[in-house]
């Protein structure tokens, strides 16, 4: 970079000038550095689509500063959804493309495992590499003996999920994709069924009030944010927000219910209960639509509001307060987030939260119901792309969220099958983000284990690796992208070159089978040929009509998406009576109807706090935690705490304080904040290893024990102790 501070292209801002990142001073303000073209006209643009885990999926317009450089990265105005808002971590994004620390060669280790000495060699040398440790681990314990490992650094669907071509065509143990989304899932479809609801733009066409459950849009969505301002000024909606601690959204919110973590289920049964003994319920809507109103209300006949106050710490009036609201307004929508379900009863949680509209028969209006996920909408044949075709179901599964337990051995996990001793890690990195990092770090820490790491930067998890692939940005490839938050499916075209020799996920996993011997078509096609083939085998456009036209929406009308023709599930009706067995096989002990499901890390006499590890509004999982202004902007990790709980614990603002349990303890500083109950502490942030004292980061404290009724990643639900240090 030169230098220059400009401004995003087309706004008549000039070089020195600030850019705004969104409508108004609801988000983000940043200075941002980028190239000018030297004429002094604005830079060419490139279309792409953001690859992260974020729900919003945004369609990108790309500043390009020549045939290997970016600028700055702008949220597309023709996308009704993303409506010309990105947050400003991608808007800043070539501080990640270009950043100095980038990886641009294969590496091989020198010196200790984790030690940080790598050399340089060639990718025919790296990827011979790793074509014979894999080979070898087959040959000594079986093909499950090696088990490639991904999730979601990249959302687009070659990029992301091509490895399960190699997996299945080779027999590899499989994996279990748990660590995000499993746990609220299994809360929809145990209600609703499908995943599809109300258009997002119906928060800002037409929603009066807007209940943000579980999430904070503020630092993980910021598109919703934009639709939740409209409807505010537009029309007066009222914003709610059900969530352990005021964060970014809270804190602008009419309303802010702070309920202690994991009674979710408990807080919605207590409005229920309200609702019917009230007459705020739409009988004739649940005499239509729903499977056993009548047992439910007699169910919930004891979910009192003071039943509710014991388990959630809030107050019977605040209980009540909100119920009447919400009751009393058509047009009200919820906004499900995934916070509330990673928990040990998150899908039994969701499930409860997911009654309300229905109840009340918020479904029938525009701008009324529940939005969680347009996954299902898309319906993209994913047998080329992951070999579906190749798959033996007999080959065992592997749960991601238990990868400690899985590398330290635990027969729980590996059953009678080998050891692994063989592993490619692509778009995560489980040295920080997986839950019992304890166990996570002396698993990787194993001398019989190989470990490949296909990386952008060095993580934790690359430093750990016996050989580092340079990978590409979702700039330098080509990909096709499907949403959560809203119904548009998008292409994103390689924009840049490759930085260095950066190699996308595509191509090594086809070097790989080449050198395995794996057999599939989709080994001998390019990425674009694959998003071609894909598209039309899903029965929509080709891949060059998706490019000229971005996105196609898949939004279905008003009566299907708001399940007017019937709910998605095989009575046609949504069910308040969950059927967890066919949901997953660890049941026996869910509830059928929506209630409080007492499972959770209860705090104790040992553990009198609850933890939250809530995402920080400048990183997003442990990605941007390399950048400088993310960096800066957060400053170091920080321990949330109430002021009276600070004051029992004789902590003063930034002194010091040690959290820990059985797993073990990490120094973080004490923020005195009074946005929570007592007893509540949060830490923002997959912040690095290194940036905790001793090393290790505050996955140390999280379980990776596996939630009914299908597994799941429990991140928020924690005991601990606290101590000033």
């Amino acid at each position: 970079m030169d230098g220059a501070v400009v401004a995003a292209a087309g706004t008549g801002k000039k070089p020195g000038d600030d850019c705004r990142v969104g409508p108004g001073e609801l988000y983000f303000t940043a200075t941002f550095t980028a190239y000018w073209n030297q004429s002094g006209m604005p830079p060419e643009i490139a279309y792409s689509v953001c690859p992260h885990d974020c729900p919003s999926t945004c369609a990108l317009d790309v500043e390009l500063a020549g045939p290997d450089r970016i600028g700055v990265v702008r949220g597309a105005e023709g996308n009704r959804y993303t409506s010309g808002v990105v947050c400003a971590k991608v808007a800043r994004y070539a501080e990640r493309v270009h950043h100095p620390d980038r990886l641009t060669t294969p590496l091989r280790r020198t010196g200790a495992r984790g030690g940080g000495a790598f050399e340089p060699i060639s990718w025919d040398d790296a990827l011979d590499e790793v074509a014979e440790q894999f080979t070898r681990a087959t040959q000594r314990h079986g093909a499950e003996a090696v088990w490639p490992y991904f999730y979601a650094g990249t959302m687009g669907l070659v990029q992301r999920d091509g490895i399960n071509r190699l997996r299945h065509a080779m027999r590899y143990s499989r994996q279990a994709t748990t660590i995000c989304s499993t746990l609220i899932n299994m809360g929809w479809r145990a209600g609703i069924g499908a995943k599809w609801g109300p258009d997002s733009c119906e928060v800002g066409d037409h929603s009066d009030l807007i209940v943000i459950w579980g999430s904070n849009p503020v630092h993980t969505q910021v598109n919703l944010m934009h639709h939740i301002a409209r409807a505010r000024k537009e029309r007066g909606a009222r914003l709610v927000v059900v969530d352990p601690y005021r964060g970014g959204t809270a804190a602008m919110a009419d309303l802010h219910i702070a309920l202690r973590p994991g009674t979710d289920g408990a807080f919605a049964c207590a409005v229920m209960h309200v609702l019917f003994r009230d007459e705020l319920t739409d009988r004739d809507y649940m005499a239509r639509y729903a499977d056993v109103p009548d047992e439910l209300e007699a169910h919930l006949a004891s979910r009192t509001p003071e039943w509710a106050t014991r388990i959630t710490g809030l107050e019977a009036g605040e209980i009540e307060a909100f119920a009447h609201e919400y009751g009393g307004v058509e047009r009200a929508i919820i906004r499900a987030g995934y916070g509330f379900s990673r928990s040990r009863n998150g899908s039994a949680n969701v499930h409860a939260v997911s009654c309300l509209p229905t109840v009340t028969g918020k479904w029938k209006h525009p701008g009324g119901g529940v939005i969680f996920s347009s996954g299902d909408l898309y319906r993209i044949d994913m047998t080329l792309i992951e070999g579906l075709d190749v798959r033996d179901r007999a080959t065992r599964v592997l749960d991601m969220s238990r990868v400690g337990p899985v590398l330290s051995g635990d027969k729980s996990d590996l059953g009678d099958g080998p050891p692994v001793t063989a592993m490619i890690v692509q778009n995560t990195n489980p040295m920080a983000v997986a839950p019992d990092s304890g166990l996570v770090h002396a698993g990787f820490a194993r001398e019989d284990l190989f470990v490949c790491v296909h990386e952008q930067i060095m993580t934790e998890t690359a430093q750990m690796a016996d050989i580092v692939l340079p990978a590409t940005t979702f700039l330098e490839h080509d990909d096709l992208y499907e949403a959560s938050g809203h119904s548009y499916l998008q292409i994103g075209p390689q924009a840049i070159a490759p930085v260095g020799q950066s190699r996308s996920n595509h191509d090594v996993v086809c070097a790989l089978a080449a050198r395995l011997g794996a057999e599939h078509p989709g080994f001998h096609m390019t990425a674009w040929e694959m998003i071609d083939q894909t598209l039309r085998q899903s029965g929509h456009c080709r891949a060059d009509d998706l490019k000229e036209d971005r996105w196609i929406d898949c939004q279905p009308d008003f009566e299907t998406a708001h399940h007017l023709n019937g709910f998605p599930q095989p009575d046609g009706k949504f069910h308040f009576a969950a059927d967890w067995a066919a949901l997953g096989p660890d049941h026996a002990h869910m509830p059928r109807l929506p209630d409080h499901f007492a499972i959770i890390d209860e705090s104790d006499d040992e553990h009198p706090f609850r933890l939250v590890t809530a995402p920080a509004r400048q990183f997003l999982n442990s990605t941007f935690t390399e950048t400088p202004t993310s960096q800066s902007r957060e400053g170091r990790p920080r321990a949330k705490i109430h002021p009276e709980d600070c004051a029992a614990l004789g902590l003063a603002a930034e002194a010091r304080v040690r959290l820990g349990n059985r797993r073990g303890s990490v120094v973080v500083h004490t923020e005195p904040f009074d946005g929570l109950q007592r007893g509540v502490v949060v830490v923002e942030g997959v912040w690095p290893n290194a940036a905790f004292e001793e090393g290790v980061g505050i996955n140390l404290l999280t379980s990776a024990d596996s939630p009914p009724p299908r597994g799941g990643a429990a991140f928020h639900d924690t005991a601990i102790w606290l101590q000033p240090a």
